[in-house]
């Protein structure tokens, strides 16, 4: 297997980028790492002789954060991620990942990689803890691939995370939830009591009904579909949430005098269990769920243990197959509603 990595997106790269490959290639010898990047920055940071299943591609430009999406892919060829793209694209590596330019790396999936046949919008994916069963996910998609949506797009973004789930997650009917402002069947605006309908009645998910942002970490679904405005707006405000959380913790143990200082010893196994289940760098990256291969969206400020989980998380995905199943799926959707109007015709 091979995993091309775009060693010069993100904030923290090519450091953090570097360094989280090094981890994964050391953990897992049978997986090829391709680093695309400044070959001399990328050499840098790594101390003695590169690991035999570590390779470096030079790639003489790269996409900034500040970049129009659209025309950097389109002028930017040799940039890190559009060659990373590329070697995706042509077989010359099994999944995309890359903590750039979010924008770019959808329009790369799209126009290089090539988006499923059947998929009408793809949409990005995210793993978040499950606070009800410790060392369990909810995934919430999509989380803003499209700022706008139409009710069909949710209902294809149920059944791709449902194959995810049940393929890379193990669950065998996992359930799935709209996310909404309130749980009776009639709550919402015209786009979720749309979209709740073709979800009620879809017979390749196991839906559940409607969702409030409130109940997503407690496991009320195992899947939660949602406009990727709507859903981008919560994965940032969870996100947000959780950082801030663990630095006032941290903050009332150091600052609250000798009693609080003995209570955090007392209680440091406790609040580590804590902190790793609320540890988003852990959860790997959000996957960009109907273009022809694995695209993965690693935070933009990713340190090496987030970037060392998204390749892990990379590697279960290509293993599983869930890509070639869902491909497969949708194309046969689309003969079938082929035959179907040419029958009619």
């Amino acid at each position: 297997m091979r995993i091309a990595v775009d060693a010069m997106g993100g904030d923290n790269a090519p450091k953090e980028i570097v360094l989280g490959s090094l981890q994964a290639a050391e953990a897992r010898k049978d997986v090829t790492i391709v680093l695309y990047g400044d070959e001399d920055a990328i050499k840098a940071v790594i101390e003695g002789p590169t690991p035999e299943n570590v390779e470096i591609v030079h790639a003489p430009d790269k996409i900034l954060s500040e970049d129009d999406p659209v025309k950097a892919v389109r002028s930017k060829r040799d940039s890190s991620m559009v060659m990373a793209a590329r070697a995706v694209r042509n077989g010359e590596a099994d999944a995309l990942i890359s903590a750039g330019n979010t924008g770019a790396l959808l329009t790369s999936g799209l126009l290089v990689v090539g988006r499923m046949k059947g998929v009408e919008r793809p949409a990005l994916m995210a793993a978040l803890p499950n606070l009800k069963t410790i060392g369990d996910h909810v995934l919430l998609i999509d989380c803003g691939a499209n700022a706008e949506s139409k009710a069909s797009y949710l209902s294809q973004y149920a059944v791709m995370a449902s194959a995810y789930a049940r393929a890379v997650l193990k669950k065998a009917n996992p359930t799935v939830g709209l996310l909404n402002n309130g749980t009776e069947e009639n709550k919402g605006n015209d786009l979720s009591k749309e979209a709740h309908g073709l979800l009620k009645v879809n017979d390749r998910i196991n839906f559940v009904g409607n969702v409030e942002a409130r109940e997503i970490l407690n496991g009320a679904a195992d899947i939660v579909v949602a406009d990727g405005f709507t859903g981008n707006a919560v994965l940032k405000s969870i996100e947000g949430t959780a950082g801030s959380l663990m630095k006032l913790i941290k903050s009332s143990i150091m600052n609250g005098g000798v009693t609080s200082k003995v209570g955090g010893l007392l209680l440091k196994n406790t609040l580590k269990d804590m902190v790793n289940q609320l540890d988003l760098d852990q959860a790997g990256g959000g996957i960009l769920f109907g273009v022809k291969a694995p695209v993965l969206k690693a935070h933009g400020s990713s340190n090496a243990t987030s970037v060392y989980h998204t390749i892990l998380q990379a590697e279960t995905i290509v293993d599983a197959g869930v890509i070639d199943e869902l491909a497969g799926a949708f194309e046969a959707e689309v003969a079938l509603a082929k035959a179907k109007a040419d029958a009619e015709a």
